[in-house]
């Protein structure tokens, strides 16, 4: 994400009481609450846990697989896993390099849904006994609903910056167009569905 965007969606629990602790590991949740590695205990009768996204525990026992500490499956720009040429990786499950080699691709809808247009055709060239291609993503930015309280993002990218009204506005949109494809594959933006 953007840092501006980190920023907004850390300043807005704060202001209304919410205490965000970033970079803190949790080594136990218990009924009363929760301890922290270092030892502090924070007492409290619901717990939110925000974490990355980590792949299921038998992708780490997949033959000699290569895999992040989180059970991703590393996968190379052409999606191809990095130690089997005839599995490719892709959403959740795998790690996809940046293209400057600094990380991974962000765990994001918009990268996966990118990364699954970007594999059929891979499956074709693969068929058709052409060379594979690399994965290109393109950022087209990220929007952030908080609840009822606010949504911020960015667009085109990270060069525009948006929040309040519009921001909802746009992610309203978003999902009310890409929701239908994820589920049903059923075009939305063309015309109206019913309940929605």
């Amino acid at each position: 994400m953007p840092e501006r965007i980190s920023i907004a969606t850390t300043d807005l629990p704060a202001r209304i009481g919410v205490e965000v602790l970033a970079g803190r590991r949790v080594s136990k949740v218990r009924a009363d609450g929760v301890r922290l590695a270092d030892g502090d205990f924070l007492p409290g009768g619901l717990v939110v846990r925000a974490a990355g996204v980590k792949g299921p525990e038998v992708l780490k026992e997949i033959g000699e697989m290569e895999t992040t500490r989180t059970n991703q499956l590393l996968a190379a720009p052409t999606l191809r896993t990095t130690r089997d040429p005839d599995i490719f990786g892709m959403g959740d499950c795998a790690a996809c390099p940046r293209p400057d080699g600094k990380g991974f691709l962000p765990p994001r809808a918009q990268a996966a849904h990118q990364r699954a247009s970007h594999m059929v055709g891979q499956m074709d060239r693969r068929l058709a006994g052409q060379a594979l291609t690399d994965f290109v993503y393109r950022d087209f930015g990220s929007l952030v609903l908080l609840g009822k309280y606010s949504t911020v993002g960015s667009l085109m990218g990270k060069s525009m910056f948006i929040a309040g009204h519009f921001a909802r506005l746009m992610y309203r949109s978003t999902t009310r167009c890409t929701r239908p494809r994820c589920m049903a594959g059923r075009r939305c933006c063309g015309g109206r569905r019913r309940g929605w």
